[in-house]
């Protein structure tokens, strides 16, 4: 089974325009991230916000992905929620759309033991027939998917991948040990890994600095799986800018530089806000320097 995409997919961001889905900057951004060498678009995960939507939003969201991408690159919908039967609508509507696949985030605040997950993806992956993505981010839900557990879904025709966020490399390793990798793939869900987690034996990254960079991140993966392990160098003159982006709660810095590229307004729905000035000045600043280096 060939993965969905190798290398590069950008975790979306969702521009806002006073409070309401800025469409047309979605659109700009969309064509920005493919003539830049992006491998996937993820459209409605954690960096879209997707909590705050409302479900036409993120249906129109998941749409107007699909038409914009017209099948240049892959559209993966978020589409995970803390409800199977919510999830399962979501997933078969990405799928009318047309999306490539969707991705799946473990339940949140009910949260499941281990057995319930394994339930609850089933059902959702039994409702569709688009591959589909767990995403791990136990930072973000208050729980995890074993390695034990990501090993039986594997076995479900249509669970193809993970989103590891997991932050730990051993997990990472354990599961690399486990899985039929011809069959099921894990892709990083932390920029600060990545390098680290390609040389392991992932497919990719899933990535939040992918928003403004994502050529610049495609290159270096291209590098590692070619051998070029000076490739690290290069990522390694990457990290003060990945360090900018985590300096509050994602999307709070990354939006600060999608705004400035002209991708929307510098807006958040609450419970987030925006950066303080002197924070989104250093995050700009950041970026600046960034690409003035790779110029050199």
């Amino acid at each position: 089974m060939n993965p969905i995409f190798e290398g590069i997919g950008v975790a979306m961001t969702t521009p806002f325009i006073n409070d309401e889905v800025d469409y047309d900057a979605f659109r700009r951004h969309i064509e920005f991230l493919i003539e830049n060498d992006t491998q996937a678009l993820i459209v409605n995960g954690t960096t879209g916000e997707s909590p705050t939507l409302s479900a036409e939003e993120i249906k129109t969201l998941i749409k107007v992905g699909i038409e914009t991408a017209a099948g240049r690159v892959p559209v993966i919908a978020g589409t995970g929620t803390n409800s199977t039967m919510h999830s399962i609508d979501l997933s078969k509507y990405a799928m009318d759309a047309g999306a490539d696949g969707v991705m799946l985030i473990t339940p949140y605040y009910n949260k499941a033991n281990q057995r319930g997950l394994v339930a609850h993806f089933n059902a959702i992956a039994d409702a569709i027939d688009i591959p589909v993505i767990l995403y791990n981010v136990p930072a973000r839900t208050g729980m995890t998917i074993e390695p034990e557990t990501v090993l039986e879904l594997s076995g479900h025709p249509n669970i193809v991948a993970l989103k590891d966020a997991v932050g730990d490399l051993n997990y990472t390793i354990k599961l690399l040990n486990m899985i039929d990798q011809e069959e099921f793939v894990l892709y990083s869900g932390n920029d600060d890994n990545f390098a680290d987690f390609i040389q392991l034996g992932g497919k990719g990254l899933i990535s939040v600095v992918g928003n403004v960079i994502p050529g610049e991140l495609q290159n270096v993966y291209t590098r590692l799986t070619q051998g070029d392990y000076n490739a690290k160098h290069t990522f390694t003159s990457i990290m003060p800018l990945i360090d900018a982006v985590q300096v509050d709660v994602n999307p709070i810095p990354i939006k600060a530089l999608t705004s400035e590229l002209g991708f929307g307004n510098y807006e958040l729905r609450l419970p987030l806000l925006p950066a303080e000035e002197e924070t989104r000045a250093k995050i700009v600043q950041a970026y600046e320097t960034f690409k003035e280096g790779s110029k050199v």
